[in-house]
């Protein structure tokens, strides 16, 4: 697999800088937002992102609200809800929403990694069968 392209939304700037340098040393290209507003930005300017680390409690937009927008505008990038506040309620609501997982903080690192990879797997297997339809349509036209 090649290296995995994420964006990682929190509005608490220590924790992203910590989770930054945690995550470049396995090889993992991140881009830093500290809230839902600027996630949207860094999608609309980073076509290569692939999985959103997404917190829950965020000032201006909150995670639920960011989670929504993510989906309706790039409906196959996928998200990972992360925070310290979660209930078991909000992790389903997230999952309902189109969520791809949820861990809590601090969580584990090597559980993150694993989340991110699955997630980034998953957006890479749904671009390959639009691709495969795309090009079946393309065939079946011909004369």
């Amino acid at each position: 697999m090649s290296v995995v392209k994420i964006l990682l939304v929190d509005d608490e700037k220590p924790f992203v800088e910590t989770m930054m340098k945690r995550l470049k040393k396995r090889e993992i290209e991140v881009i830093p937002a500290y809230d839902g507003l600027e996630a949207q930005d860094c999608l609309e300017k980073n076509s290569g992102i692939e999985v959103v680390i997404l917190d829950i409690k965020m000032p201006n937009m909150d995670g639920m609200t960011a989670l929504k927008e993510i989906k309706s505008k790039f409906p196959l990038v996928e998200v990972i809800m992360l925070t310290g506040h979660a209930t078991v309620e909000t992790g389903i609501e997230g999952m309902k929403m189109g969520a791809f997982d949820y861990l809590m903080k601090p969580c584990d690192m090597d559980q993150l990694i694993v989340k991110v990879n699955e997630a980034a797997k998953r957006k890479r297997d749904q671009e390959e069968k639009i691709m495969e339809a795309r090009m079946q349509a393309i065939t079946l036209r011909r004369p």
